[in-house]
């Protein structure tokens, strides 16, 4: 897929907000600072589409970009940062519930994972709440180059564990490096041809 256009439509924090048209939707969402925007904007090759930023939580809105005005890229606020109140926290899960039931279009999550890291608890609750409610989604490892190869293959290896007891099949994981370009045809690829699916 080659990415002509990529524009930014709309922030809300109300899905009945969210965009109408009924084309389909890809949410990008993690846990905060897993280097969401720095993916987004890889991904479209626009340095400064979604916004990054050095802290953490920043996302706090529901963004919606339109992709070759034929597919949309949903901003999912990250999930998970301590300094947010209990309160926010709260308010966000609900957001994403919602989104997650009223979205008719939306047609998966991209769940974006640290390679760095074994796997986190607040991760694997969210996959599991998304298979618990029967929600399509594929994972994807992010900055797989700030880890050397033999730790990113042992982290793959306990994630893909853990998966392994709740699911028969495991989902698709993607590895990807918004610094390098890794991982951007394949995604990309992915999401052509579901689009194309659907189409048929």
């Amino acid at each position: 897929m080659k990415i002509t256009k990529a524009e930014f439509i709309c922030s809300n924090t109300r899905v009945d907000l969210c965009p109408q048209e009924s084309i389909p939707e890809y949410a990008f969402i993690g846990r905060s600072n897993v280097g969401k925007s720095s993916l987004i904007n890889m991904l479209v090759e626009r340095k400064k589409l979604a916004k990054t930023s050095s802290t953490p939580g920043k996302t706090r809105l529901i963004n919606h970009f339109k992709i070759n005005k034929e597919w949309f890229l949903c901003d999912l606020p990250g999930y998970g940062y301590a300094k947010v109140s209990k309160k926010e926290r709260e308010t966000f899960s609900k957001m994403i519930q919602r989104y997650a039931f009223d979205r008719t279009n939306l047609v998966c999550f991209l769940v974006l994972v640290d390679a760095r890291h074994k796997p986190q608890e607040l991760d694997l609750d969210f996959i599991e709440w998304l298979g618990d409610s029967q929600l399509p989604f594929v994972i994807v490892l992010t900055k797989i180059d700030k880890i050397n190869q033999l730790g990113k293959s042992k982290n793959l290896k306990l994630l893909k564990d853990e998966l392994s007891q709740t699911w028969d099949e495991l989902p698709l994981i993607f590895e990807t490096s918004a610094e390098k370009g890794t991982g951007r045809d394949e995604l990309l690829k992915f999401i052509d041809d579901t689009n194309k699916k659907m189409e048929g």
